[in-house]
């Protein structure tokens, strides 16, 4: 995974917590302690892995995430930035993308969620990390609820 970038800004914590999912293969970093910063505990995470809309080089991400029906959950959150995060602009652009979830890695198809399934997904996620319903008020954009849809082949 040498050709995938850890982004530039990444927080510390942050870029140690790749580091530590990849460099194990995912034996370690899938169940993040979250209350080394100030979360409510274990958190399961994947790293997301997109290709910049500009540069052209793949980067990763680690965020939390949910399930439903086989595919991923991930959501946009940025804190309750006023803007998106720069990995949900780059899925937009190519939704075509890596993901790891502990030691399992395949290829996606990401989607933004609309409607009711985008109100029942930010329901879900709010549950396993409830911040995200403080950065929702933070911000006056509709934070993006995206949904990883495994690409099967065969």
């Amino acid at each position: 995974m040498t050709d995938i970038e850890i982004p530039e800004g990444m927080p510390k914590w942050m870029a140690d917590h790749v580091r530590q999912y990849i460099g194990s293969g995912g034996a370690e970093g899938h169940m993040w302690a979250s209350a080394s910063v100030g979360g409510p505990g274990l958190l399961p995470t994947l790293l997301l892995t997109t290709t910049g809309r500009r540069s052209g080089k793949m980067r990763v991400m680690p965020l939390i995430y949910g399930e439903s029906g086989g595919s991923y959950v991930i959501v946009a959150s940025k804190g309750g930035a006023p803007k998106h995060p720069a990995w949900y602009l780059n899925l937009d652009a190519a939704p075509e993308v890596g993901v790891q979830v502990a030691t399992e890695r395949f290829t996606t198809k990401a989607r933004t969620a609309s409607g009711e399934e985008r109100r029942r997904l930010w329901k879900q996620m709010v549950n396993i990390y409830p911040p995200y319903a403080d950065y929702q008020k933070k911000t006056d954009r509709e934070i993006p609820v995206v949904v990883l849809d495994p690409i099967r082949n065969g």
